[in-house]
């Protein structure tokens, strides 16, 4: 079921125990655009479904928030124009490539160039596995794009962050929403799951700059200002404590610099950064 954020901006729900993102509608007066296309053809044609019960203007675009597979591989399923920055089109390249009869789908996995689960998804997901090619981009951007779809302008960029250095974030300007894709959590590398600590600070002024007052996020939904303001206080609390790959210093650091104990958000990304310092090593 699709939610109704604002009379133009819809959104459907991620749902973590199918890999599925949030996907976001928005709608102009004369055309609408979709953020993300799901992880796969039955994930966008489910999200399809729900926008035709909507009476919404045609969609014409589709905004890929980044080049993980949960959030581009139903692409093919738009009948639409999709746009994608040039990081994230050089990593979709590699996708267009690939087969995805069972065989090869094997293969990726065994050769960590795909997860097991995102080859569980295609598998159950995917009809006609055998022929799919995935298609590609239409639009391919460097730094910034603006698109008018009728009295609703959409403002896109493509920002580094702490989970991708190709995540572009979508600003609805008089709504005050921003999709933010999966850009503002960490990433995992060699098996740790870590944020990248430089990218936190640049990261946030990027996103902060924009006068946004609801946040949609790849796997949470939503978040309004004081969540976001939460989220982003814990982060860099955690963040200024942590100097080393030693987690038993930045607890210390913590305690000193906070007169408390780390909360378990707080904890969680103290000990995230501590992974980035060694993933920095490996």
């Amino acid at each position: 079921m699709l939610h109704k954020l604002s009379d133009t901006i819809y959104y459907l729900s991620n749902q973590d125990d199918r890999e599925r993102p949030t996907l976001g509608l928005v709608c102009g007066d004369r055309y609408s655009l979709i953020v993300d296309s799901g992880n796969s053809p039955q994930h966008a044609q489910d999200f399809l479904l729900e926008i035709e019960k909507l009476n919404v203007p045609p969609v014409k675009y589709v905004v890929i928030t980044h080049a993980h597979w949960d959030h581009f591989l139903g692409m093919n399923d738009f009948e639409a124009t999709v746009i994608v920055n040039s990081q994230t089109n050089e990593v979709i390249k590699e996708w267009q490539d690939m087969s995805y009869d069972d065989g090869s789908l094997q293969n990726y996995v065994t050769t960590n160039q795909m997860s097991d689960m995102c080859m569980k998804i295609i598998q159950t997901d995917m009809p006609n596995r055998d022929s799919f090619k995935l298609k590609a981009p239409d639009v391919i951007f460097d730094k910034t794009l603006t698109i008018d779809l009728g009295n609703k302008v959409c403002v896109i960029e493509r920002i580094n962050a702490t989970h991708t250095n190709d995540s572009t974030i979508i600003y609805i300007p008089d709504e005050k929403v921003i999709f933010l894709g999966d850009c503002a959590y960490g990433t995992t590398s060699n098996s740790l799951f870590h944020y990248n600590q430089s990218q936190l600070l640049p990261m946030m002024k990027d996103i902060q700059k924009y006068d946004a007052e609801m946040f949609l996020l790849g796997h949470e939904s939503i978040c309004d200002l004081n969540e976001m303001n939460i989220y982003w206080e814990e982060l860099t609390t955690a963040s200024q404590a942590v100097k080393t790959s030693s987690l038993e210093n930045a607890l210390e650091s913590f305690k000193v610099e906070n007169k408390r104990d780390p909360n378990d958000n707080e904890l969680f990304f103290i000990k995230a950064f501590v992974n980035d310092h060694i993933a920095q090593t490996l």
